[in-house]
């Protein structure tokens, strides 16, 4: 566990002991071991009489910091913000050039809510503080142009070698479906849509990126395994509905992850529930558990449950989403959790640094 060092200004000893007592102990799902054990260079000082919280954390969480905040201020009878640092390493060694992260979104059958989930959770975690791309991996169907609002657009080379990625909401994303009509991508044969999708990822002038979400075909075949060994992925999601059908796919999508050893952070259950608008009542249409319970069958995550909501079906077909008109709204706010979910899981699976990854030991007879 880090120290903590604050720096002796005029924030009162009684303040400074309340907010380091507070920190100590605070827990989380995404701090499970507190904030202070991953903390960096954490410090104290006043702003115009507000507290002024100032670290380096390794993973995008400003949602949860402004909770803290509001908990802090209250404690402390003053107003209390943080100013935060996110150095987010990669975890995986690749050379693609300003991408740290490549993050699968799959799913083990079509009409779950795969690409829906995958943009969503890409602003999700521009919304807590990290820079993030998006790449449209279904060669078949691209939807990711129609679903930002750039259906129609061309994006362009500076060089003539790199193509430059267009942009919606701060989102850096990259489709075929930029580049041709969608009756041709359709009827691409494997090693074309396997050659296509690597020179997307390559050939792309991405901007420094602390995430790029993958947004991977439906389904367990040969291209999905043939992109999931071309990629060099930090970690993959599986979307999945409570349908049973749906869930035994979700289980052969999470198998095919294991055969070819790459991490599955956890499983993002769809269409949890419906809500209705009047009375709020909960009405599982497709079932209810199966996401819990096949998580805990594959010992993972459950990252989150999200709503069958009719705004979030609009959103993707208007390009325009909710968490970035209101990042504080109902739907935004489940995406948020979601997003600082799969970014702390990231972190404390694979990330060297973190107090939950696994310590190699070599014996002496391997030394």
């Amino acid at each position: 566990m880090l120290s903590n060092f604050f720096s002796k200004n005029e924030v009162s000893v009684d303040s400074q002991k309340a907010i380091n007592d507070f920190l100590a102990a605070y827990r989380s799902d995404i701090f499970p071991h507190g904030i202070q054990a991953i903390a960096q260079s954490l410090t104290m000082r006043l702003a115009k009489k507000n507290i002024i919280v100032k670290m380096a954390l390794p993973f995008p969480c400003d949602g949860q910091l402004h909770d803290i905040a509001e908990q802090l201020s209250a404690l402390v009878q003053q107003t209390v913000s943080f100013d935060v640092e996110y150095n987010i390493n990669a975890v995986r060694e690749h050379n693609i050039k300003g991408i740290k992260n490549i993050i699968a979104v799959s799913s083990g059958k079509g009409g779950v809510g795969k690409s829906t989930t995958a943009v969503n959770l890409a602003y999700a975690l521009i919304a807590e503080g990290a820079n993030v791309g998006v790449l449209d991996a279904d060669i078949y169907g691209p939807s990711i142009p129609t679903m930002l609002g750039l259906k129609g657009s061309k994006p362009s080379s500076v060089d003539g070698k790199l193509i430059t990625p267009l942009e919606a909401h701060g989102l850096s994303a990259m489709s075929i479906g930029f580049l041709v009509d969608d009756a041709d991508a359709t009827v691409w044969r494997g090693p074309m849509a396997s050659r296509a999708f690597s020179q997307l990822l390559n050939e792309t002038d991405w901007p420094e990126l602390d995430y790029l979400i993958v947004d991977m075909p439906p389904g367990t075949g040969d291209i999905q395994l043939t992109l999931a060994q071309q990629v060099p992925v930090a970690g993959a999601v599986v979307i999945t509905t409570p349908q049973d059908i749906a869930l035994a796919d979700a289980i052969k999508g999470m198998a095919m992850f294991e055969q070819v050893k790459l991490p599955v952070l956890g499983i993002i259950e769809n269409m949890s529930y419906h809500q209705c608008e009047n009375c709020g009542h909960q009405s599982h249409l497709f079932g209810e558990g199966g996401g819990t319970r096949i998580a805990k069958e594959a010992n993972s995550l459950l990252l989150g449950q999200l709503p069958l909501d009719i705004r979030i079906r609009e959103d993707a077909d208007t390009g325009r989403f909710a968490i970035n008109e209101n990042s504080t709204g109902e739907v935004a706010l489940l995406y948020r959790t979601i997003a600082r979910n799969v970014a702390a899981q990231l972190y404390y699976q694979l990330d060297m640094g973190s107090p939950a990854t696994a310590e190699v030991e070599v014996s002496d007879s391997e030394k």
